[in-house]
């Protein structure tokens, strides 16, 4: 195993033990400590981030959404900071009950929440996410490893060490939070391996990253899944409120997991809609690629291959399709929807609950933007993703994501016969 990975595989599971029983007060210290690093230091971090980003521009196939997700500014860094004071004032899950029943032979038995130990995660260029990460792990009594890509090294480096300085002042373990800073193939493929030091691995990027993981990995996974989300819009739908959710979903931020990728339409009321949406997200240098009705509409509208249905874009891209009826929605999104966020639009009450009872995924959304899957926007603090398995978790991943279950039970005395 490399070095570096085993090294600091073997801290993280020390420092486990010593943070399963941390006191929530300590944790809540040690994690405003650190948002208050980050603040105090916003200068030397975006100096890091620079060195990124320069690199990056020497790089011809990089899209301006990476450079987006990757860029550091003096508000996002104040957001991470205010997202680590957000995970400080949640209710710390560790150590809640969450059942207690007693059997007819006296035993009394339990469920308490206790954390899973080591946590890893392997992830792209989102500086963002390694506070994140570093944060929901702290305050559930979990040790913390990150992968991030060779593009965030050194804004992930400046990140970490500045959590580390602030984690030690407080006497708290090494290896509570550990960059792997080799960002090679064989480092990563050795972390999957890893079963014997970790509990849980989460992959968070693109579909090549995620599949990577989940095929080589002998360490437990939670997928974090592309987000290929659409937004339906009925023909019972109030127009202008769909011209601002779809412009909102798409072109808000559309780098990100939950941004908006297909847009259906219902054929009644395609004349009238589209008309208004489509020169609307042209004007925000949205590129169209539309089913042949769609093209109708606009002579600057592309042509949408079978592959386009099926495509997570991350950037100024969206395909467009004309749909029958609600049925033929839901069969679309069914089909090719990656189980993450999908939206209806309408002022039918019974089409939004058909929508909502028929619709796999993780997050369904009635009249609002899929852009709200998001862990902050749920009131969950920050997220170490969007989980879009079943198992053991669902959508965006809080602090209650990050503990396991354990059974106490209270005899006096008992024996099986």
């Amino acid at each position: 195993m490399n070095p570096e990975v085993l090294d600091k595989c073997m801290l993280a599971r020390q420092a486990a033990k010593k943070l399963s029983g941390c006191p929530t007060a300590v944790k809540n210290r040690a994690l405003e400590k650190i948002a208050q690093a980050l603040e105090n230091n916003k200068k030397d971090i975006i100096e890091a981030n620079k060195k990124d980003l320069d690199r990056l521009q020497k790089e011809e196939h990089y899209s301006d959404a990476f450079y987006d997700r990757l860029l550091l500014n003096e508000e996002r860094i104040v957001d991470m900071a205010a997202g680590l004071k957000d995970i400080a004032a949640l209710r710390d899950p560790v150590g809640e009950v969450t059942r207690m029943w007693k059997r007819p032979n006296g035993l009394e038995i339990g469920q308490v929440r206790v954390p899973i130990g080591v946590v890893a995660i392997i992830y792209e260029a989102r500086p963002n996410v390694t506070i994140d990460a570093a944060g929901l792990t702290l305050k559930t009594g979990n040790a913390v490893i990150l992968r991030g890509s060779s593009e965030a090294l050194n804004s992930n480096r400046a990140l970490v060490n500045l959590a580390r300085e602030s984690l030690l002042k407080l006497d708290l373990p090494e290896g509570s939070a550990a960059l792997i800073e080799d960002t090679g193939r064989a480092a990563a493929m050795d972390l999957m391996k890893a079963n014997q030091y970790l509990d849980l691995l989460i992959p968070r990027g693109g579909p090549s990253l995620i599949n990577t993981v989940i095929n080589n990995s002998s360490v437990p996974v939670i997928q974090t899944g592309a987000g290929n989300c659409h937004v339906y819009i009925d023909s019972k739908a109030d127009l202008n409120q769909a011209v601002a959710i779809t412009i909102n979903a798409k072109v808000q931020r559309p780098g990100v997991c939950n941004a908006l990728e297909t847009l259906l339409v219902h054929k009644d009321i395609a004349s009238s809609f589209l008309p208004k949406i489509l020169p609307e997200l042209m004007k925000l240098g949205v590129e169209i690629r539309g089913c042949p009705v769609t093209k109708t509409f606009s002579p600057e509208v592309k042509a949408a291959s079978e592959e386009d249905w099926s495509t997570e874009y991350l950037d100024l891209i969206l395909a467009v399709k004309v749909v029958e009826d609600l049925d033929q929605a839901v069969e679309h999104i069914n089909s090719f929807g990656t189980g993450h966020s999908e939206a209806i639009i309408t002022d039918s009450y019974s089409r939004s609950r058909k929508f909502l009872a028929r619709i796999d995924a993780a997050a369904v959304y009635v009249n609002a933007s899929t852009r709200f899957t998001d862990g902050s926007a749920f009131g969950l603090g920050a997220e170490m993703g969007i989980s879009t398995q079943k198992l053991h978790v669902r959508g965006p991943m809080g602090l209650e994501s990050l503990t396991t279950l354990k059974y106490f039970i209270f005899g006096s005395g008992q024996i099986r016969e």
